[in-house]
């Protein structure tokens, strides 16, 4: 597939000079032209470009200005200054305001294309700082939240102790409990900031595929390896690697990293001479490893070697103290990126949320709250915004069961039916028994019994 060619603006009120840098450019870029400072404003706003090639002197509008205007406005666009003179001065004030470069107007024509080429590729390298620190955003975005609970309290004073250690760490917990952000603040906790992390999900690399992801290859180890590649392995060098959902590695795969944690090297696909490693191993899984090694799925060899120093992250529903930090926390987080101002939870419908039980743990809080967040206008998350599963939790005995289980479950469903039918009738109840097909008494002796008049009229007036 071909690249589309950058655009580049020429801004000089010479026909003659913008011909002649048109024609030494036009086959690798796309050229606009305008002979004015006050031209060029109008196609910087509304066309995409890349670099301009500007005078010095023009009229009107200075060169220096328009340089200031793009600098300010548009900071990925490189800009070479012309001028017909060599003055020092000149050159050091175009710099000096942002120019990627100065040259006169008796410039070579092969050294114009090559910097032109290197002002583009250090606009690609602006470019590339600024996904790459997004990513780190993101990443640092992606903490573990340290809640009150003592379950979590007592596995981050476990990370400090164990951070500056060389030993295996396994990390295990149900999906969504935090497996990797805890791996990640191990990592961080050791303290090397230039120490690599790579962090490697087992359960999604095809079987036919894993070990070249992990160990690497040679060029020529099978169809398609036309050049060498490095496997996770090598890319750990002197920092983490992490391997999650370990408990679906397969045997074949198990003992090749059972020599790479023992011996300390391992061997890329095709080659024949062995690679010394050194990396901090964290492995994490989801499944029962003492089950699979009983059931022949697990060497029971590489589960004892990476047992070293196992970490059980609780699920959310046995540290339901955490909920109020960790909504907090993602509240935050989607308030910023969805420009929200809702200022919290209320205490009702926090009572809820501790209540439920969380079967994706705190990814389904996480993508709970970014879905309320960016659905509401309110100032509080309230209960009636709750989907119907939180409202259906609430019904759960509490310690043994009740005789009136079924009646409760029946009038929740009740509730919340006839709440949606009012909703969709404007709120209208003589409208709604009509709806739902039963006598407008009915309908009214349905609602005091349940108690849905006073939360109607919370939500009609929200």
């Amino acid at each position: 597939m071909s690249h589309k060619p950058k655009t580049v603006l020429i801004v000089d009120d010479d026909e003659g000079m913008r011909d002649t840098l048109t024609a030494i450019l036009k086959r690798e870029y796309r050229i606009l032209r305008v002979a004015t400072g006050e031209a060029a404003l109008p196609v910087l706003n509304h066309e995409n470009v890349d670099l301009v090639l500007l005078d010095v002197r023009l009229p009107g509008i200075s060169g220096f200005e328009v340089l200031r205007i793009v600098k300010e406005n548009y900071g990925l666009i490189e800009v070479v200054m012309i001028s017909a003179i060599n003055d020092i001065e000149t050159a050091v004030q175009a710099m000096k305001h942002g120019a990627y470069h100065y040259v006169t107007k008796d410039f070579d024509y092969d050294q114009l294309r090559s910097l032109v080429r290197n002002a583009s590729e250090r606009q690609d390298l602006n470019r590339q700082v600024l996904t790459l620190s997004a990513q780190v955003a993101e990443q640092t975005e992606r903490e573990f939240v340290v809640g009150p609970s003592k379950m979590t309290r007592d596995i981050i004073d476990l990370t400090h102790k164990i951070a500056n250690l060389s030993a295996t760490v396994l990390i295990l917990g149900e999906s969504g409990t935090g497996k990797e952000l805890l791996a990640r603040l191990i990592h961080r906790e050791a303290g090397d900031a230039e120490a690599p992390f790579i962090a490697v999900n087992l359960a999604a690399i095809p079987r036919e595929l894993a070990e070249s992801a992990l160990f690497g290859h040679e060029r020529g180890a099978f169809t398609g390896a036309h050049r060498q590649q490095l496997g996770k392995f090598e890319l750990a060098s002197n920092g983490t690697l992490f391997l999650d959902e370990i408990g679906d590695l397969h045997l074949d795969l198990q003992a090749k990293l059972l020599r790479a944690i023992q011996e300390g090297e391992i061997e890329r696909v095709g080659g024949n001479k062995p690679i010394k490693t050194e990396f901090r191993l964290i492995a994490a899984t989801n499944i029962d490893l003492d089950k699979a090694v009983k059931e022949g799925r697990f060497r029971e060899d590489l589960y004892y070697r990476i047992n070293v120093i196992p970490i059980k992250l609780p699920p959310l529903r046995e540290r339901t103290e955490d909920i109020p930090d960790l909504a907090e926390f993602f509240l935050r987080r989607y308030n910023a990126r969805f420009r929200k101002e809702i200022q919290g939870v209320t205490d009702s419908t926090m009572a809820m949320l501790k209540k439920y039980w969380w079967p994706g743990n705190i990814r389904e809080l996480e993508n709970l709250i970014e879905r309320l967040v960016a659905v509401s206008d309110k100032d509080f998350i309230a209960e009636e915004d709750l989907p119907l599963e939180f409202h259906f939790a609430q019904l759960e005995p509490e310690g043994s069961r009740g005789e009136n289980l079924f009646g409760q479950a029946t009038n929740a469903f009740e509730r919340n039916y006839i709440l949606r039918a009012l909703e969709k009738c404007g709120w209208n109840v003589t409208g709604t028994a009509e709806y739902l097909g039963i006598p407008l008494s009915t309908l009214k002796y349905k609602m005091d019994k349940l108690d849905v008049r006073q939360l109607a009229k919370r939500l009609r007036g929200a």
